[in-house]
């Protein structure tokens, strides 16, 4: 079996290509290496920028420097392949407002090639979108307050939620466009493609920063004793998903191939708040975290937690980590891997 992983040096790509590199799988990283978001991220040194790329390497796994923009380069590695998992993105809410040109040009127009690559070469695919789609003021409107976290009634949410309820950004545009156009090539081409309405996925080898990626975000920050920014009231609620168990959904829709439009999250038992994450980081490290609040972001969700029973129905997937397993783990990797992180020039600036 050959899987062709784009975006497989970034976070999620690195651990679907090693879930499948550990099956056994040839498989190709296709990634331009782009930094957008790594060159935000202040505490992180240069060794980190090619850390994933390395571990991949190391494992056995081809690593193919191209951009999803390039419908032809894009085709031909899909054409010697079994599987295409999409995992390439612009992630960021900020990213997009600034820069709506990038966000397009990776995430539909992206998208729309790996869909005419998986067509052409008559192979599954999984692409990644966004709880985003679900925009910001359809859930938020709902929301009760407790000491710690925002709470709904029912919990969960399912995929017929309405969508892009309230302001919508380039970010809630490019990741509906790209369902649309999933669910175009399932019912025109009969293409045996998904599409993972992602929430929350955190873990080791992830490199967080205030644009994306906040557990991650707020581990480090934790661990190096810099202070951490809750943008809004903190009581911000997910539903957080452990890397492997989103590695183990892309295996579990090549297995089943039922194609559809599904939500992927941790589910009910995994959710956790902003402040109730931090709670649990100062648990695991014994360190007491520098919080502090600013304003709440545009576009930003106040709450989601996933019903994924229609792709538990679909697959037999069900997540498996826990927030206090996962977190715990991706302390330990933080705290093995010290010459990635540095504190000085973070707190020079904030001094």
């Amino acid at each position: 079996m050959k899987v062709l992983v784009t975006g497989g040096c970034g976070f999620l790509g690195y651990h679907v290509c090693m879930h499948f590199r550990a099956k056994g799988a040839e498989v190709v990283a296709y990634d331009n290496l782009a930094k957008h978001e790594f060159a935000r991220i202040p505490y992180m040194r240069a060794e980190a920028r090619g850390f994933n790329l390395e571990k991949l390497r190391a494992a056995g796994v081809q690593v193919a420097t191209e951009d999803i923009r390039d419908a032809e380069t894009l085709a031909h590695f899909a054409a010697g392949s079994d599987f295409l998992c999409h995992t390439a993105a612009q992630p960021a809410m900020t990213i997009a407002c600034e820069n709506p040109r990038l966000d397009f040009s990776t995430n539909t127009l992206g998208t729309f090639n790996v869909l005419e690559a998986a067509r052409t070469a008559s192979i599954p695919v999984a692409v990644c979108s966004s709880i985003h789609t679900f925009g910001p003021d359809g859930i938020n409107h709902s929301l009760t307050q407790s000491e710690t976290r925002y709470e709904r009634t029912p919990v969960a949410i399912a995929e017929d939620e309405p969508l892009l309820q309230g302001a919508v950004t380039p970010l809630h545009a490019s990741k509906r466009a790209n369902e649309i156009y999933v669910q175009s090539y399932i019912d025109t081409y009969k293409l045996p493609a998904a599409c993972f309405r992602l929430t929350g996925i955190y873990g080791p080898n992830q490199f967080g920063g205030e644009d994306h990626g906040w557990v991650a975000n707020f581990a480090i920050r934790a661990l190096l004793g810099l202070p951490l920014t809750i943008f809004g009231t903190g009581k911000q609620l997910r539903d957080i998903l452990y890397a492997e168990d989103a590695a183990q959904a892309f295996e579990s829709f090549y297995d089943s191939q039922k194609p559809g439009i599904y939500n992927i999250g941790g589910g009910t038992p995994n959710r956790i708040s902003l402040l109730e994450c931090i709670s649990l980081i100062e648990r695991l490290t014994g360190k007491k975290a520098d919080v502090r609040f600013g304003e709440g972001r545009f576009g930003d969700l106040h709450y989601f937690v996933a019903d994924h029973s229609r792709f538990t129905g679909a697959t037999a997937w069900k997540p498996s980590v826990q927030p206090e397993q996962g977190i715990a783990s991706l302390v330990a990797w933080v705290q093995a891997n010290p010459e990635l992180f540095s504190a000085s020039e973070v707190l020079a600036a904030t001094n």
